[in-house]
């Protein structure tokens, strides 16, 4: 079910009714394809968030051993952190906290591997946490939007 009132990433119109003869979205992610429940439909902000979460602590941990509790372990948590989710989202698709929680990041235009650029450039856009908090009407997140791609369920 949409939102009554959209987001700034639908533009103007999201807020409008839906025009005569034009019909709404039943559920989230039937304009990109996906299904509506079960693997390949698109995952809610919580999983997202305890994904996020799963990563940051394995780099936290992985900063620790190299730098032990020193004041630069927030840099170096980052720098692993965005070493992980770029080299794991490039390859695998998925990195370590999204395997655990069941989803994985997707490419909405082709059916193939997200490769390195839209992983780097969702990775960069991540850093600054703000994009994902504002969704458009799929509840893709605007570092989702601005890569082309998704993060779905993967079983």
């Amino acid at each position: 079910m949409a939102r009554m009132t959209g987001s700034w990433l639908s533009g103007p119109s999201a807020a409008l009714p839906p025009r005569e003869g034009t019909e709404e979205d039943k559920y989230r992610g039937e304009s990109l394809g996906l299904p509506e429940e079960g693997a390949g439909s698109l995952v809610r902000m919580g999983r997202r968030i305890a994904a996020l979460f799963v990563d940051w602590l394995i780099a936290y941990g992985i900063a620790a051993l190299f730098v032990g509790l020193d004041p630069s372990i927030s840099t170096v948590t980052l720098g692993i952190w965005l070493a992980i989710g770029i080299g794991a989202v490039s390859y695998f698709g998925f990195t370590p906290g999204q395997f655990f929680l069941g989803v994985r990041v997707i490419r909405i235009d082709a059916p193939i591997r997200v490769g390195f650029v839209r992983a780097l450039a969702r990775s960069v856009l991540l850093i600054f946490v703000v994009p994902a908090l504002f969704t458009d009407q799929d509840g893709r997140g605007m570092h989702d939007r601005a890569t082309g791609t998704a993060l779905v369920r993967s079983r």
